[in-house]
């Protein structure tokens, strides 16, 4: 197959192109804004690869979209190109109604008439895969109700709900137009090539530099956290076996405070490369305000994946957390050249 990626220099669309080059014989057109957060660093496993291309191209560019789409004639659009870090949105939240309803539109429109020219069996097994987040359903109000497919949308944040309006975009396009569309809303991703304004690998380099460990609030606010490589999988299963016109979420099944992350973090750290004055890490723990309204509790029912596509998690927290530990801990100098002076690690979010 022939896989048209939006946003895969970015961290879930990276390790999606990693999984599709290395294990499939498919080949990938990846598009990319290379923003502050795209990095083709993240892909220089498959950069020299036959079946791999990259084209430097913003997903609002229509004439643009036009011509790659055109000339790659895909067989599948994965879309992830996405502003994703909810701190960014609350300071700016423009950037955000650009690139994710303002690009998912654009998309839509060109892959529409891509669509509309294909033969009558390349139709039939064309697929418009629109990747989002839990973030679109808002809070879980008690401590055992899960988020399935069918929950109402009610996001907290400009980010959840610039995704939440691509969502309902996809959804209109496919009852409208009868794109063969497929929307997954996935939970927290975490592991190698994040970039460290989220709060694993925020809290790996900031231990190692010993500076303050940010805790927002108390610490209690509890997501649900998915391994991204993982994830890629999952998205390569719905993208190639689902239905057209459903969603389905993904979740790792690893429900923890935030409080819980960090500290689990620290003990790793503390084992595996411990301070010379034996102290331990979480000593560098710090409360500080809470984000403006953040949502205190997400969890994902992943039932309808594993049972109509068999798909499950391999990696348990413990497992993926200290993966993603020894890897940043090997790949300090990719960290460190990513952020190119752009980022110093300072909190955002705050200037509201």
């Amino acid at each position: 197959m022939r896989f048209f990626i939006t946003g895969g220099a970015g961290f879930i669309g990276s390790a999606v192109v990693r999984y599709i080059i290395q294990h499939t014989q498919d080949e990938v057109l990846n598009i990319d804004k290379l923003t502050y957060a795209g990095n083709l660093e993240s892909l220089v496993d498959v950069e020299k690869n036959s079946r791999y291309r990259f084209k430097k191209i913003d997903i609002c560019d229509e004439d643009s979209l036009t011509k790659a789409i055109d000339d790659f004639q895909p067989d599948a659009i994965m879309h992830l190109a996405a502003e994703s870090h909810v701190d960014r949105s609350i300071d700016g939240p423009a950037a955000f109604i650009q690139t994710n309803i303002v690009g998912t539109y654009t998309l839509l429109e060109v892959v529409r008439r891509y669509w509309f020219s294909l033969s009558a069996e390349k139709k039939e097994k064309f697929r418009f895969h629109h990747i989002s987040t839990d973030e679109v359903y808002g809070d879980l109000e008690s401590t055992t109700d899960l988020f399935t497919e069918k929950n109402a949308y009610m996001p907290s944040s400009p980010y959840s709900a610039s995704k939440a309006s691509s969502d309902h975009l996809v959804r209109a396009w496919h009852r409208t137009y009868d794109l063969p569309t497929i929307i997954t809303n996935c939970s927290n991703n975490y592991g190698p090539y994040h970039f460290p304004e989220k709060l694993i690998p925020l809290v790996i380099l900031n231990a190692l530099d010993r500076k303050p460990l940010p805790i927002y609030g108390n610490g209690h606010q509890i997501r649900d956290w998915l391994y991204v490589e993982d994830h890629a999988k999952a998205l390569y299963r719905v993208v190639t076996q689902a239905r057209t016109g459903e969603t389905y979420n993904i979740g790792g099944h690893n429900e923890k405070q935030n409080i819980e992350v960090v500290r689990a973090i620290c003990e790793i750290l503390d084992e595996l490369t411990p301070q010379i004055d034996r102290q331990s890490y979480k000593e560098l723990i710090t409360f500080v305000k809470d984000r403006p309204g953040h949502d205190l509790r997400y969890a994902i029912d992943a039932s309808k994946i594993a049972n109509e596509l068999n798909w499950k998690p391999e990696e348990t927290f413990e497992t993926g957390i200290r993966k993603t530990v020894e890897w940043y801990l090997n790949n300090l100098e990719w960290c460190r050249r990513i952020q190119d002076g752009s980022y110093q690690r300072e909190r955002l979010g705050v200037n509201v």
